[in-house]
This record gives C-alpha cells, sequence and structure tokens, in this order.
C-alpha cells in the first residue's frame, strides 16, 4: 500500500476534456464556466490516512472534503451534491467513486494530477416470455 505524501498546496495548470466531462456528469453551466481555465487552487491536509481536500474557486467558493482512506465518508460534488463514498489508496494513487464518474489522485513531478472518467452502466430488462 503507498502512502505518497499529498499534503500541499496546488494551483491549477491545465485540463484536457474538461467541457466534455463535465456536460457529461450534467454540471450546469454556470458551474462549468466557474470552472472553466479558472486558478482553482487545491489544499491537501494529509495526517496518515485522514485527509481534509479543499478546493478555493475564484471569487471565494470553497468545497471541502474530509476523508479517511478505507471508510466511508460524507462528500460533495463540484456542483454541489452530497453522496457517501469510501476513498481508497491504490497504487500511491487516491481512489474514489463520484455519483457519475471514477475519480483517481496522483503525485506526479511533484505535481497533483486528478483523472475523472464517466463510469458507463448498462441496465438489461428481461424479455417477456424467455426460457433461458
Amino acid at each position: 500500500q503507498g502512502n505518497m505524501a499529498f499534503a500541499g498546496k496546488y494551483e491549477f495548470e491545465s485540463d484536457e476534456n474538461y467541457d466534455d466531462f463535465v456536460k457529461k456528469i450534467g454540471l450546469p453551466s454556470d458551474k462549468i464556466e466557474m470552472g472553466r481555465n479558472c486558478k482553482i487552487v487545491t489544499e491537501v491536509v494529509q495526517n496518515g490516512n485522514d485527509f481534509t481536500w479543499t478546493q478555493h474557486f475564484p471569487g471565494g467558493h470553497t468545497t471541502t472534503n474530509s476523508f479517511t482512506i478505507d471508510k466511508e465518508a460524507d462528500m460533495e460534488t463540484m456542483g454541489g451534491k452530497k453522496f457517501k463514498a469510501i476513498v481508497r489508496m491504490e497504487d500511491g494513487k487516491i481512489v474514489a467513486d463520484f455519483p457519475n464518474y471514477h475519480h483517481t489522485v496522483e503525485i506526479c513531478g511533484g505535481k497533483l494530477v486528478e483523472v475523472s472518467s464517466q463510469i458507463s452502466r448498462l441496465v438489461y430488462k428481461k424479455k417477456p416470455n424467455s426460457h433461458l
């Protein structure tokens, strides 16, 4: 179990596929604009497996999530949705499933790198009069 040091303050540097991602997860347009290329500062306080993760947005808005690795925590999305999640540590990366996407965070070359990928969901209904 890798336990990399995540503590520090990180200023937003760049994004890839931001618009496509936030539209797919249903973020309202005002929140999309707020997040686009703005200088979000992410502040991470780490004490062993306990984390406080705060994102400071321009204009004074902040989102804070506190969690302990491998324990269920009350979380909030960038769009303000509340949910419960178990945050894990896998190969030195912090991993969590948000309501509409899978999120990983790692330290690469002294930078905080967040990757969010949409989770696909397939639903099948039983065909009437089918005999398997």
